[in-house]
């Protein structure tokens, strides 16, 4: 989660919401991301599919089957169900997103029985790192704006 929470200061650097996500097998780190929606104007731009992308190129397979995602913000429903088709084995996260998070808070993707994968979840690893680094970032474009 460490490596996911400096992937997360580095998309605040570049004025991306700091999101980031590292995704690991058998040890070794196969993806690793941040957001960059803004960057990319991309709205699927997302640190986890971005993530997800880099693994599966690594790997040489879609099926990231024996790996953890580790994200420092719970993940939304298309980062969800992303993971549900690239049958990652865990995922971790940090904070929950009250307003989009699809990892328990608003939905539970990951275990709907009517999928054909689901896996688990651990919520609240360095959870309030994160929030703080979420918190901060939101501070200081609120305040800004106002200037």
């Amino acid at each position: 989660m460490a490596l996911a929470l400096a992937q997360a200061r580095d998309a605040a650097a570049i004025g991306e919401v700091p999101v980031g996500a590292v995704i690991v097998r058998d040890g070794e780190v196969v993806g690793a991301a941040h957001n960059r929606r803004e960057v990319d104007q991309d709205p699927t731009a997302h640190a986890e599919l971005l993530a997800i992308r880099q693994a599966a190129q690594h790997i040489g397979d879609w099926r990231l089957e024996g790996c953890t995602l580790y994200v420092t913000l719970e993940p939304c429903a298309m980062c969800a169900g992303a993971m549900v088709l690239a049958r990652i084995d865990r995922c971790v996260y940090g904070c929950t997103d009250p307003k989009g998070g699809f990892m328990g808070t608003l939905g539970a993707l990951h275990e709907d029985p009517r999928l054909n994968h689901r896996f688990p979840v651990t919520p609240g690893v360095l959870g309030e790192d994160a929030a703080e680094l979420l918190r901060q970032f939101f501070r200081a474009l609120r305040a800004s704006r106002k200037e």
